[in-house]
């Protein structure tokens, strides 16, 4: 089969009947960089047909490599100087020309120095596979290219942007078909993250879970694991990145959680999926598979101390907190305790505050060995905002002191504020668009930059309009 037809099979495959259409977009050149350090920074670039490619970069140039529809290749970007900004250049042969074509000017930046000032963006769920209901695909380009105006020097989703449930409920979930929701998002990512490192946070919808594993290298979590650092260049543990030291069987690292320092600020992204031995929120399923699974596959849990991060998790958490001198904290997971609605609403239970359901304190009996729940180690360790996605609005809440910011979707044309009513505090308003975060020595500023299609903006509401502005100082 010709490669291109091949490739164009797997972007189809990865789509819902109801997404192939608007959302369906041809193949592309893609360009996605990630894992920036101090000295390095990595990019993955996917090919639309056969072709030779390599990177030109300060005044060096990679060996070429051959690219095909197959999957990303990634080159390794090393020898340069911390807090510097540089441009690159990827050359693109296909077969029978005579020599490369040198593409267009992208950039980066290294590893900022403590008193730098410096710009980061962070979106919540896209959920493409909701079209007409919370994802329109033009209102989603337009995000990026907004995120892209601003050139942060990193950005982060909050997860729920590869949701495989409807391909595992027509037993259609394989390495191809997941392939083809990370391919897709790829297109849609690349004018913004071609000179934008990006950071992915795992999703309840991901389905990368612990639970769902079981011992087989077709299971649920071992096919999106390897597709997910396969087609994005996601950070492991060296000595710029900490992190998750403990493979997943047939996966390797999952490079779920990790936490590096910039400028003055300390990054921190955590995830309990794949640590929770038991369902923590959406599961999988809804018809009879192949496996002779029907319905909410791992079942609903009936003890909310049963979900966690694991004590390795945990440990590595108060570690990094506590051994960080830096200004700013910020910490990123996808919802607070992975599941729910609300933020500061669900912080005092369980393994996050410490009580059950009745506002008992059942901490001490029920996680033997931790200091203590993980928002009174924020409170400790100064952190200066918490950052979840999940329940698809923007609100920003306090709690003794910590920041819970609930991220806005990049692509919801309805411009809603879906689960209002969970956020009985605060300040709270709808989609769509982004956090645009410039942290200063002094202080750290949180704008949400609002996006509209063109038909929906106003006088009042032009498109890139800053919604909502706050500042937070650094924390003792």
């Amino acid at each position: 089969m010709n490669r291109v037809i091949f490739g164009l099979l797997v972007a189809l495959a990865g789509l819902t009947v109801a997404q192939r259409g608007p959302t369906v977009a041809p193949l592309e050149l893609s360009q996605i960089l990630g894992r920036p350090t101090d000295r390095t920074v990595t990019l993955s670039v996917f090919v639309p047909e056969d072709m030779e490619v390599f990177v030109e970069y300060g005044r060096r140039k990679s060996n070429p490599l051959a690219a095909s529809v197959e999957k990303p290749v990634e080159f390794l970007l090393d020898g340069l100087q911390p807090s510097t900004r540089y441009s690159y250049w990827l050359h693109t042969r296909k077969k029978g020309q005579a020599s490369f074509v040198r593409g267009d000017e992208c950039s980066f930046h290294t590893q900022r120095a403590p008193g730098d000032t410096f710009v980061f963006g962070v979106q919540g769920d896209s959920h493409p596979e909701r079209l007409n209901r919370m994802y329109h695909p033009g209102l989603y380009r337009r995000t990026m290219h907004n995120v892209a105006a601003s050139r942060p020097d990193f950005y982060f989703m909050l997860g729920d942007d590869f949701s495989v449930e409807h391909l595992y409920n027509r037993d259609d979930l394989n390495l191809r078909t997941v392939g083809g929701l990370y391919r897709n998002q790829r297109n849609f990512l690349g004018p913004m993250a071609r000179s934008t490192p990006l950071f992915l946070v795992n999703g309840n919808h991901e389905q990368a879970a612990r639970h769902l594993l079981n011992g087989k290298e077709d299971s649920v979590p071992v096919i999106v694991g390897k597709s997910r650092i396969a087609w994005f260049p996601l950070p492991a543990p060296d000595g710029f990145y900490s992190g998750n030291t403990e493979p997943v069987e047939f996966v390797g690292l999952p490079r779920d959680y990790y936490a590096f320092a910039w400028g003055g600020a300390l990054f921190v992204v955590i995830d309990p999926y794949w640590h929770s031995p038991v369902r923590i929120d959406a599961g999988i399923g809804g018809k009879q598979s192949k496996d002779g699974n029907r319905g909410r596959k791992g079942g609903r849990r009936g003890d909310g101390w049963a979900a966690t991060m694991g004590d390795a998790q945990y440990q590595w958490l108060k570690r990094t907190l506590e051994q960080s001198t830096a200004k700013f904290k910020f910490v990123f997971a996808h919802h607070v305790l992975g599941t729910g609605r609300g933020a500061v609403e669900l912080a005092d239970l369980y393994e996050w505050g410490g009580k059950n359901r009745n506002g008992e304190w059942e901490f001490d009996k029920r996680r033997p060995g931790w200091a203590m729940p993980v928002h009174q180690l924020f409170v400790k360790h100064g952190v200066s905002i918490f950052f979840q996605g999940h329940d698809h609005l923007f609100a920003r809440q306090e709690k003794d002191g910590v920041i819970y910011q609930e991220t806005p979707n990049p692509a919801d044309s309805g411009y809603q504020a879906f689960n209002r009513e969970a956020y009985r505090s605060g300040d709270v308003l709808p989609n769509s668009g982004y956090l645009r975060v410039t942290v200063s020595p002094r202080e750290a500023k949180v704008d949400y930059v609002r996006t509209w299609l063109a038909k929906d903006e106003t006088a009042q509401h032009p498109n890139a309009e800053v919604a909502f502005s706050y500042t937070v100082r650094p924390r003792p």
